[in-house]
C-alpha cells in the first residue's frame, strides 16, 4: 500500500513539473526581440553627466561608450544584462525587460561615485634623510631674476662695459660724420691747436692724477 502510494504521488509530481519545463524550454528557445536601447548616464548626487563610460552586454563581444554629454545608443536583445562601468564610480548591471511593446527603449542610468583609497607613498630625491639634510643646508640657492637684473646695472659695471665695448655701425656712423663736419668747418684754414686749449689741459691733468697713463706690468 505504501509502494503504490508512493508511486502515485511521484506520479503526480511529474505531471506538475514536466509541464512547466518545458514551457521554461520553449520560452528560452523562442527568437528574441532586437531593442534599441538609448539613454542618458548621470552622477546620482548632481546628476551631471558622466563621460566615456563603458557599456558592454555580460557574454558577449557587444558594447559601446557615452559620449561628452553621458548618452549612448545600442542594440540588445530582451533579458540581456547590461554592465555599466566609470572611473570612480561603482559598476552597475541592467537588464532589459521582455515586456517591452516597442523596440525601442529609453532610460536614465544613475551612477555612485566609488572612493578609492591608495597607500600613502614617500618619495625622497635623495637614499637616506642624512644625506637629504646635508644637500639642504649646504645648496647655495641662486640670485633671482632680480637680483641678477640689479647687479648687471651697476653704474661701475656699466661704465666698465662701456669703455670696453666697441662701437657699432651707429657709432661709427655719427663719428664719422662729426669728422667729416669738422673737416668742412676748418675748411680753407688752419683748425686750432688743442695745445692752448686750457679745458684740454685740465682734462690731462686730471686723467694723469687718476692714473690713467700708467703702463700695465
Amino acid at each position: 500500500m505504501l509502494k503504490l502510494s508512493f508511486s502515485i504521488m511521484i506520479t503526480i509530481a511529474l505531471m506538475v513539473f514536466i509541464p512547466d519545463a518545458q514551457a521554461n524550454e520553449q520560452e528560452e528557445n523562442q527568437p528574441r526581440r532586437v531593442i534599441q536601447f538609448s539613454g542618458l548616464v548621470l552622477t546620482g548626487d548632481s546628476l551631471k553627466p558622466v563621460p566615456f563610460t563603458n557599456i558592454w552586454v555580460r557574454n558577449t563581444r557587444r558594447g559601446t561608450i557615452t559620449d561628452y554629454q553621458g548618452f549612448f545608443s545600442i542594440a540588445v536583445r530582451e533579458r540581456d544584462t547590461l554592465r555599466f562601468s566609470a572611473v570612480g564610480f561603482k559598476d552597475i548591471n541592467y537588464a532589459i525587460p521582455d515586456t517591452l511593446s516597442s523596440n525601442r527603449y529609453s532610460a536614465i542610468q544613475l551612477m555612485t561615485q566609488d572612493t578609492v583609497y591608495l597607500p600613502e607613498t614617500v618619495i625622497y630625491p635623495w637614499p637616506t634623510r642624512e644625506q637629504f639634510r646635508y644637500a639642504f643646508l649646504n645648496t647655495e640657492i641662486p640670485d633671482d631674476d632680480n637680483d641678477r637684473a640689479l647687479r648687471n646695472l651697476e653704474r661701475a659695471e656699466m661704465r666698465e662695459r662701456m669703455k670696453n665695448m666697441p662701437m657699432d655701425g651707429y657709432a661709427n656712423y655719427r663719428y664719422m660724420n662729426q669728422q667729416h663736419g669738422q673737416r668742412l668747418y676748418y675748411a680753407g684754414q688752419q683748425p686750432p691747436m688743442r695745445i692752448f686749449d686750457p679745458f684740454a689741459w685740465g682734462q690731462f691733468i686730471k686723467a694723469w692724477r687718476e692714473g690713467r697713463f700708467k703702463r700695465d706690468d
